[in-house]
């Protein structure tokens, strides 16, 4: 698969899985695709599930513009903050020279890097770690401890991610999510849910006190592990933040397309 095809693949995995997990939070969420734009927004105080991104191949500086300030509009009529998530090799060359300026004026703000992921990676080995024991979330308190390592990770208050999280069947039961647990305390966490023939990861994060002792990676394997085994699928996707992108080449993803997150200007 080429680059490019592999971030339109990244974008509607995006779009597809955020359509489940905005739903899950909300079932009158705004979730539309609209020319050139997928809106998945839940208004949720946890941001992440507050999401716009541009779905056309190849736009133009002009085109690029245009959708830019559409987003922005969209992104301004909601209670909650979230992110525009721009796929850069999804524009064409001039357009994605320009998309800082761009954004700027319609706007819209930078807010930090990620890369979008992909490999023909699963099976994978029964993971381990030596200081590590690992538990599904099934239960509301597992699904509290996920949701709090979010927040510390991603620098949310505890509350925001609660309110992402606490209360969904869709995280208890079709999302392999897994804590990683030391000394009985959970430390790091992550989940694959299936999607369109492919494993998407999400939500991986670790206790900034526990970072950098290959907590991460471990947990990511186990629940690409389960999720494989449950599923039989051998696709996984996924978005990474700039501190896990040196990870997860190590499990088998390759970067396809640079990725930036955007939020409105205060």
């Amino acid at each position: 698969m080429t680059d490019r095809a592999e971030a339109i693949e990244s974008m509607e995995q995006l779009a597809l899985v955020w359509r489940a997990m905005v739903l899950d939070r909300d079932p009158h969420a705004d979730v539309r695709d609209l020319p050139g734009i997928a809106v998945r927004w839940a208004d949720s105080r946890f941001a992440f599930w507050n999401c716009v991104t541009l779905t056309e191949v190849d736009a133009d500086p002009a085109l690029l513009g245009r959708r830019l300030v559409q987003a922005a509009d969209i992104m301004r009529a909601k209670k909650q903050p979230g992110f525009l998530w721009l796929f850069d090799d999804l524009l064409g060359d001039e357009a994605r020279a320009g998309v800082r300026a761009a954004a700027e004026q319609a706007g819209l703000a930078y807010g930090f890097p990620g890369t979008g992921m992909a490999g023909d990676l699963l099976p994978v080995p029964e993971p381990s770690h030596p200081d590590l024991t690992f538990e599904r979330v099934t239960t509301e308190e597992q699904l509290r401890a996920y949701a709090d390592l979010n927040s510390r990770a991603y620098g949310f208050p505890l509350e925001h991610g609660r309110d992402g999280l606490l209360g969904s069947t869709l995280w208890t039961s079709r999302v392999h999510a897994y804590l990683g647990l030391r000394d009985g305390a959970p430390v790091t966490c992550a989940g694959t849910v299936e999607a369109d023939g492919r494993l998407f990861v999400a939500l991986v994060a670790t206790a900034p006190e526990w970072e950098r002792r290959g907590y991460g990676e471990a947990v990511t394997r186990k629940a690409l592990y389960e999720g494989a085994r449950a599923t039989g699928l051998t696709r996984a996707i996924l978005h990474a933040t700039a501190a896990g992108a040196p990870v997860y080449p190590r499990i088998g993803f390759r970067p396809n397309s640079p990725m930036g997150f955007y939020g409105l200007e205060a």
